[in-house]
């Protein structure tokens, strides 16, 4: 089978020229074709022509990051390709002189009303869509009773492609007449462009039909409390947050759908239902406060929230509903204690070391309200096997990303990373595994500089090996695309949100287990895919960081949830120190960095991290991490995952209970005619 090769986005720096040239160039069309057409001038004004709508081309297809800067300078599509056969009229009427402009006027008149037929397009594709964006919006849930239908046509939708498609017929005749002087055509062509957006409006006008429009917003909120109300759910997860932290609540889909009862998870944002992992847990997505309040009147008994985040105050609010933070890691950063934690019923976290961090942050989170309840997710961390057994020492660097504070000790990528690289590529025996944070460079453009230049390192390296490659068998390919079906929702080309509800109904028996099983296989296919000797940059989904844990003999990271992680296996772990902190004061100020092995940021100690960890015998903290591992993890018995759903039980009878008080109160408090009238706890 042959390796899947390494893949290195291009560096951003070198997008800014591409822009700037295509930006240039069609600026410079656009003044050619003006001077062109004053002139006149035939083949300059075809050629700028011609030139100019080659770059709306290469704007949309390989550009579109330009294409806002474009609308802020009032330069958008529309004003682009007016003047552009404004200019070709004007060159017309030059060339013809005096005496054919008579002749041209029906022209004219045919591109205004093209013009106008594009901006009735626009006007009537919004209200289309406006009628196809529900209140609500699901996953894994049968809302074939919402009309789900079909998409218009994505050009139907996009005013910049549709202008150019249905422009263009009318631009080409214009151009032919210039050419030719033969003002048939450019009637041909303004005629086919007019019949065009004809067309093109109708199909539109017929989405607005009473029979293929969806439901009302208030027939779907109706659908929704009817579902819930069917459904019964008894505890959720809850997440929001933007596209690149999806990782943080797809880590807790496996757990959650193990859990006793009816999980559900209630996300904020319409691009997350698609960001989410492979779930057969039901999945609703409530954008408006309005409708998220709904919930209150659910039997929804508890909320899980892995991260905070501004919308997480609103569904706080909700009084009929427990509520604990999860968190999405933990680690010794000061966001893994961070104050708005005393805003949830509860906090749970992994082990002991969590509660006494909480206790000496002093944020106002009372030890009573602190659950230890395990990390369900590592068990598919497997434990140490011993010394590597191979020719090569896999070793794992996966560094954080910078943080919102500038703290420089939170990333080791700026300071270290390229040395602590350029040591593990020294060693011949050594074959890098390089996994950086998602965020990195997403704050401080150093650290997207530095790691480009790591990647780059890492190619270097593989042009200077070589070695056996795995035979091709195609199992690889077949699994993925066996995973791909299990795993992605497989839509038509152009499908909105509307029509994917429909494809993502209740799921197929056995899917979850499936997936379970051919992640697995995928996993070994992959690994065995590549050759033993070449060097890995993993930045895709697949495979997954715990993936890595269990192809790696050594952890290389920063402080973070990740070195926690890894211990579940206790595995050799160094932590590189850019804070600034001596070795001790480093150990002193974070308790996770206890039983590693302290790295400085020019590396010097990595030989001998190497010679550890390839001789037990040079191994002094393997008893150090066993402790840590339970002071940070817990006890191995009960299970992460039977500590998790006893803590979910447990917290559902709270609210329960906190439901029947509050029944009670207000029976108590109202007069005697209207206690009847109080509902009994669902």
């Amino acid at each position: 089978m042959t390796a899947v090769p390494l893949s290195f986005p291009r560096p951003p720096r070198l997008r800014v020229p591409v822009r700037a040239l295509v930006a240039a160039l069609l600026a410079g069309a656009l003044c050619a074709q003006a001077v062109a057409a004053l002139r006149p001038h035939v083949p300059l004004l075809i050629a700028a022509t011609v030139l100019s709508l080659a770059m709306e081309g290469v704007l949309y297809r390989w550009q579109r990051g330009m294409l806002p800067v474009f609308a802020k300078s009032h330069l958008d599509i529309t004003v682009r390709h007016v003047v552009r056969d404004l200019l070709l009229v004007v060159g017309l009427l030059l060339l013809g002189g005096q005496d054919r402009e008579p002749g041209y006027a029906p022209l004219v008149a045919g591109l205004l009303a093209f013009y106008a037929l594009h901006c009735t397009i626009q006007a009537v594709s919004v209200l289309v869509r406006r009628t196809r964006t529900l209140p609500v919006v699901t996953r894994n849930i049968d809302a074939s009773a919402l009309r789900l239908s079909p998409a218009p046509p994505v050009l139907l939708r996009r005013p910049g492609p549709r202008l150019l498609a249905f422009g263009l017929p009318a631009t080409a005749g214009l151009l032919a007449t210039a050419a030719t002087a033969d003002r048939r055509w450019a009637a041909l062509g303004i005629a086919l462009s007019l019949g065009l957006a004809v067309l093109g409006l109708c199909a539109l006008l017929l989405r607005l039909l009473p029979s293929r429009r969806p439901v009302t917003e208030q027939q779907a909120l109706d659908w929704l409390d009817a579902w819930l109300a069917e459904y019964r759910p008894t505890v959720g997860l809850y997440f929001s947050g933007g596209p690149s932290s999806a990782y943080q609540a797809n880590m807790w889909l496996e757990p959650l759908a193990k859990l006793e009862g009816r999980p559900l998870i209630v996300l904020r944002e319409r691009f997350m239902v698609q960001k989410l992992a492979a779930t057969d847990v039901p999945v609703v997505c409530l954008p408006k406060v309005s409708t998220l309040m709904r919930l209150e009147q659910s039997t929804l008994e508890v909320l899980i929230h892995p991260s905070n985040s501004g919308k997480t105050s609103q569904v706080v609010r909700i009084p009929t509903i427990k509520h604990t933070f999860v968190n999405h890691g933990e680690s010794d950063k000061l966001s893994s204690c961070n104050p708005y934690a005393k805003a949830y019923d509860e906090v749970w976290v992994a082990g002991p070391a969590a509660r006494e961090r909480y206790a000496l942050a002093e944020v106002g989170v009372e030890d009573k309200d602190v659950v230890e309840i395990g990390r369900p997710q590592l068990d598919a961390v497997r434990p140490c096997a011993g010394p590597p057994a191979g020719t090569y020492t896999t070793v794992l660097y996966a560094p954080t990303w910078e943080g919102w504070d500038g703290n420089p000790g939170n990333t080791s990528v700026i300071e270290a990373g390229e040395n602590i690289v350029r040591a593990l590529l020294a060693d011949p025996g050594v074959r890098l595994l390089y996994k950086p944070h998602p965020l990195t460079g997403s704050v401080d453009p150093r650290a997207g500089a530095a790691d480009l230049r790591i990647r780059d390192l890492v190619r270097a390296a593989n042009r200077e090996r070589s070695g056996p490659r795995p035979a091709e068998d195609g199992e690889l390919a077949r699994l993925t695309a066996e995973l791909d079906r299990l795993t992605l929702c497989v839509t038509r080309s152009g499908a909105d949100q509307l029509e994917r509800m429909g494809s993502q109904s209740a799921p197929e028996e056995g899917r979850a287990a499936a997936v379970e099983r051919v992640t697995e296989a995928w996993d070994a296919a992959y690994w065995a895919a590549l050759p033993e000797w070449e060097h890995q940059v993993v930045t895709e989904a697949r495979p997954a960081l715990y993936s890595c844990f269990n192809q790696a003999d050594l952890l290389i990271s920063d402080v973070s949830s990740v070195i926690s992680d890894f211990l579940a296996s206790e595995k050799p772990y160094a932590v590189a120190n850019t804070s600034g902190l001596s070795a001790d004061g480093f150990r002193k100020a974070f308790p996770t960095v206890r039983a590693a092995t302290v790295l400085t940021p020019d590396a010097s100690g990595v030989p001998e991290l190497l010679a550890a960890v390839r001789d037990p015998g040079k191994d002094e903290l393997a008893g150090a991490r066993a402790e840590l591992k339970r002071h940070l993890l817990g006890p191995a018995e009960p299970s992460a995952q039977e500590r998790f759903d006893t803590a979910v039980r447990e917290l559902c009878a709270a609210a329960r209970e906190h439901r029947v008080r509050m029944a009670e109160r207000l029976a108590a408090e109202l007069p005697g005619p209207r206690r009847q009238e109080v509902p009994a706890p669902q």
